[in-house]
């Protein structure tokens, strides 16, 4: 009587199966399963699967491999061989004759091989700890916009020798990272940071606001800088009970050039005092300037300036923040990020004034901010579609509204900026202003 030769079908198999599987085969070869004739169209399976284990993908799998080593031989074989090869696959695997012709007549395809990419373990640490320098490792908002501004920001650190500790290899892997790249490589630092909010201190003034007229976010389409949104950032801690700083901030809504002071109070006075500082350090004029219905800014003495120096006054409407958005992102963005959320009074104004002063250069020449151009709706999903990344000062050189003098002067300026010290010195900044915040809790009042 003819015997089928199996020795061919001793493949590799998935789990380690190969063994069992050519196994059952051999007993099959040795005559223990004779040829049934059986009608062709009635179910024909084993009762137990001999395949089956506790992981049924894998089985399967080593299933799969069986039928393809099998295929080739059954469609060049007589059809007493076919029968018997039908036979032994179905006791073998547990499928049905029917399902078992079907397999071996069009085998199913080799499981896709899923390519990783081979990382060394030194390169993937030295590649994070170079993101980690590289993005200053606080701005963790700047992180799918800083890919665009990383290769300049990357040679302005190797002309000052401030990634000498890193290799060529490393500082040129850093300089491909896309932002999903950097995001997982800075992850562990920015999981070490607890978002917080503050409260607000806000009071509004109603003497003069039908003489101010409302401005909403709707209606910024100026594309000329010198618009400004202001705010008052309260450095109150989680009481706004006694006496604590406030920081006035100031963005321009076409650059996103950001200033900052620090104030000892809100008084009108003060604020009005720390607008004309403000003024002065900005290298464009102010045309407008919009804020909330505060008191230290709805007042007669900010209405008549802006009204003797042509400067339109605006307010945006009680209560809703996305007005001043721009500011509001800001107050987070730069001012809740550098200076955090701790209580600070009146010893730690210095303190606060250097941080601002630092951060003034740090934000403006060196973190790319990138606007919004457009909003559509379909449905429930929103598609949010910016422009290219840019520095507020790249922004304001495209401006065309500077001075040749002015222009000069801020690329002078640009071009000798160290961006590793000076995130050294605003760390350092920052570490004086947290020893003197206020720590106890003797301004609560007591009941």
């Amino acid at each position: 009587m003819f015997s089928l030769r199996l020795e061919a079908v001793r493949v590799p198999l998935a789990n380690g199966c190969s063994e069992q599987l050519v196994g059952q085969l051999a007993d099959a070869r040795s005559g223990a399963l004779p040829q049934k004739f059986a009608d062709r169209n009635e179910a024909f399976a084993s009762d137990k699967n001999p395949t089956e284990g506790e992981v049924g993908e894998v089985q399967r799998a080593s299933r799969h491999d069986l039928v393809r080593a099998l295929a080739p031989r059954y469609g060049h074989v007589s059809k007493h061989e076919k029968g018997q090869i039908l036979d032994q696959v179905c006791e073998v695997t547990g499928y049905t004759r029917k399902y078992a012709l079907t397999l071996l007549k069009d085998p199913p395809d080799e499981p896709a091989v899923k390519r990783t990419r081979r990382r060394f373990a030194e390169l993937r640490t030295g590649r994070s700890r170079a993101a980690a320098a590289v993005l200053a490792g606080d701005r963790w908002d700047l992180l799918q916009t800083s890919v665009v501004f990383l290769p300049e920001l990357l040679e302005r650190l190797r002309r000052r020798l401030a990634l000498r500790q890193f290799p060529v290899a490393v500082q040129t892997r850093v300089a491909g990272m896309s932002a999903a790249t950097i995001d997982r490589a800075l992850k562990p630092l920015r999981e070490q940071t607890k978002a917080r909010r503050g409260i607000s201190t806000t009071k509004a003034g109603t003497l003069l606001k039908r003489q101010i007229p409302i401005r909403t976010f709707a209606d910024w389409t100026d594309v000329r800088p010198g618009f400004l949104e202001m705010d008052l950032v309260a450095h109150c801690g989680w009481s706004g009970a006694g006496q604590f700083l406030y920081t006035l901030s100031m963005v321009d809504v076409a650059t996103g050039w950001v200033v900052c002071a620090g104030l000892r109070d809100k008084r009108q006075e003060t604020v009005f005092h720390a607008l004309q500082r403000l003024q002065a350090g900005l290298p464009f004029r102010i045309l407008g300037l919009d804020s909330d219905n505060g008191t230290e800014f709805i007042n007669h003495l900010l209405l008549d300036y802006c009204t003797d120096h042509g400067i339109t006054f605006t307010r945006s409407r009680p209560y809703l923040k996305n007005d001043t958005c721009h500011i509001e992102q800001k107050n987070w963005a730069v001012v809740r990020r550098l200076v955090g959320y701790d209580r600070l009074e009146s010893p730690a104004l210095p303190a606060l004034e250097r941080i601002h002063d630092l951060a003034r250069d740090y934000i403006n020449f060196l973190h790319p901010v990138r606007k919004l151009l457009s909003k559509t709706r379909t449905g429930p999903r929103v598609t949010r579609r910016y422009d290219v990344a840019q520095t507020p000062f790249h922004r304001l050189m495209d401006s065309g509204v500077l001075s040749i003098k002015v222009t000069n002067q801020l690329k002078t300026r640009s071009k000798h900026l160290d961006p590793f010290r000076l995130k050294v010195q605003l760390e350092a900044a920052q570490r004086t202003l947290a020893a003197r915040a206020a720590r106890s809790d003797s301004y609560v009042r007591q009941p």
